[in-house]
């Protein structure tokens, strides 16, 4: 299993963990991303290592390939001194060194296969860190702004708002009776305006009753 595999278990199980905690999802989108961060930290570790490994490795098979190249001409110094016996030793390691560089030859091959796939691995993890921290912003104002209206809504419909507009209807009924009072003393009570204004009505009716009585006899004398 490769770590972003295992960094993508993590994850979901953190992300489980949370979800059945209820935890808020501001807190838990920085896990992700710390989680992702020191996911990183180690794959690039894991990989600077096996680069590591890679340079010795690839020394090794230089000292086996010059060791297998001074054997060679020490055969064909042995053979040149008439010494057959020497030769045949002196190339018996050349042979060693030879097969121990191709081993370390074909491992190199291994190395270099893990190293395409932990940068692989810190491609893909780069590109979820950014992205995970481009939406960072926007979860979290979602999240504050869902907070506030949930907030508003629990006091819109809490009693203490209901027990305020109960207050409020209890005070503008007293208010009703109290002005309803006032209106009682002012019932049976007339100014001097309100009396002058009467006999002035009076008198217009009086005048308006004379006209219509000359009108009736003047119609009846015409007859």
């Amino acid at each position: 299993m490769g770590v972003f595999s295992r960094f993508t278990d993590i994850i979901n199980s953190n992300i489980n963990s949370l979800l059945d905690k209820a935890e808020d999802p501001a807190k838990m989108v920085r896990l992700i991303i710390q989680e992702m961060e020191d996911t990183l930290v180690e794959v690039r570790s894991s990989s600077a290592k096996t680069l590591a490994d890679k340079k010795e490795i690839s020394r090794q098979v230089a000292r086996f390939e010059q060791d297998a190249e001074l054997w060679q001409e020490k055969a064909e110094l042995a053979i040149s001194k008439d010494r057959e016996d020497l030769a045949r030793a002196a190339l018996v390691e050349k042979k060693k060194c030879s097969e121990s560089a191709q081993a370390l030859i074909d491992e190199l091959s291994h190395v270099d296969e893990h190293i395409a796939k932990l940068q692989d691995e810190i491609s893909q993890l780069q590109e979820k860190l950014a992205d995970a921290k481009a939406r960072q912003k926007a979860i979290i104002m979602r999240e504050k702004t869902a907070s506030s209206r949930l907030k508003v809504k629990q006091n819109i419909d809490s009693d203490r708002v209901n027990d305020a507009l109960s207050r409020f209807d209890r005070y503008e009924r007293k208010i009703d009776d109290i002005e309803a009072q006032v209106e009682s003393y002012d019932l049976g009570s007339k100014s001097l305006a309100d009396e002058i204004a009467e006999l002035e009505s009076d008198e217009n009716i009086d005048d308006e009753l004379a006209q219509l009585k000359t009108k009736i006899k003047t119609t009846k004398k015409s007859k």
